[in-house]
């Protein structure tokens, strides 16, 4: 069997930063390629037409080209033509897109398409509680509708979508999972750590963290917190989120504050390692390879509960879920595990052992192996 992924983003020091989606369908590809089957990645709107290698994955990036008129529509047929010739040379049995944006819509394959919902920009945008641009609407919808198979990487999202595009089949939901191999503890944290990693934005609940930190600094004198990612001009506001965030915190808060840009993912490891507690407030999220990296290593999450929450998260046993916007019990949950470093530790060993039993590439394996050899 040869599985295929097109997708926009792939963690390659030669190719554009990538985000969760990205590290999703690498965790996927190399789990694939571990069990001897055939795996290409396409990745579109690169710099460069380039072949290369991510140990016996096989990447093949397709630069963007600009088009006088219609450069989303030409752009994606463009794609097609080299995709589909690739599928042919190289015995492709399936290719499969995320839902993002509507990567895959008008584009016609010679092979099964299978989209994976990561969270389309129509789920954000209502998650949001923003408009969205129709032809974001559009495209997404044309590639959703389009696809043979739709498989989710949670129920809520598989909800969401089959209700907002009018779906009639069901959607099969295979969570995201981790290498807990790799993903691994190997020493101790720095009592008072907190850590935030993703993308500086709005949605993230990066600024409700601001509120959540000045409180937090407010009742403890040894609470620090790490904030990498990179930064984005607010939706709202329309200049730098990171500035915002810097505008909220008070003289304090900024001092026990470092701010550390993108870095390298090899580099998140070691850096979820030093942290005590992993504080993720996002306000919109799909399956969150972050809040499994963080599981995954031995460390308590205190996280949102909006819905897909629920699906990975057990209140009271891995961490907590907090309503982001309820500032005061979400700092109260915070100072609670610096303060307890036995209950930090104990939650921590419950994640880990959480996403051993129901989120470890190994059982991902089994599922999207099941569901390949179905499509």
């Amino acid at each position: 069997m040869h599985i295929s992924f097109l997708t926009p983003e792939y963690p390659h020091p030669d190719l554009k930063k990538s985000g969760g989606i990205g590290t999703s369908i690498q965790n996927l590809a190399k789990g694939l390629a571990g069990q001897g089957i055939d795996v290409t990645v396409f990745v579109i709107g690169q710099k460069k037409d380039a072949i290369l290698f991510d140990t016996n994955i096989r990447l093949i990036c397709i630069p963007a080209k600009r088009h006088k008129i219609l450069s989303w529509y030409f752009e994606r047929k463009k794609s097609q033509r080299i995709i589909n010739d690739y599928i042919k040379q190289l015995n492709i049995n399936l290719i499969e897109a995320p839902d993002w944006g509507g990567i895959t819509a008008f584009m016609k394959f010679s092979v099964p398409l299978v989209i994976r919902l990561h969270g389309s920009d129509t789920y954000f945008c209502h998650l949001e509680g923003r408009s969205q641009n129709w032809k974001y609407r559009l495209l997404e919808w044309k590639a959703i509708k389009d696809a043979n198979y739709i498989v989710s990487v949670s129920e809520f999202v598989a909800d969401f979508t089959k209700r907002h595009f009018k779906l009639k089949n069901p959607i099969e939901v295979v969570h995201n999972v981790i290498d807990t191999n790799y993903f691994k503890s190997t020493h101790d944290f720095k009592t008072g750590s907190l850590l935030y990693f993703g993308t500086i934005i709005r949605k993230k609940g990066i600024l409700h963290l601001a509120h959540i930190f000045n409180l937090v600094v407010e009742k403890n004198r040894d609470a620090t917190l790490t904030v990498i990612g990179k930064d984005t001009i607010d939706v709202i506001l329309k200049k730098s989120t990171l500035s915002i965030f810097k505008e909220i915190l008070t003289p304090e808060a900024v001092n026990r504050t470092t701010f550390l840009s993108e870095v390298e993912y090899s580099a998140i490891r070691d850096l979820i390692q030093y942290a005590q507690v992993g504080i993720l407030p996002s306000l919109a999220e799909a399956f969150p390879m972050t809040w499994l990296e963080v599981l995954s290593m031995s460390r308590p999450l205190v996280s949102s509960n909006i819905g897909w929450a629920k699906e990975l998260m057990v209140e009271g046993e891995t961490g907590f879920m907090v309503d982001p916007k309820d500032h005061q019990l979400y700092a109260q949950r915070i100072v609670e595990l610096i303060c307890d470093v036995d209950k930090s530790k104990h939650l921590g060993r419950n994640a880990r052992a959480h996403i051993e039993k129901h989120f470890s590439l190994e059982q991902g394996l089994i599922k999207n192996i099941e569901f390949y050899h179905h499509v």
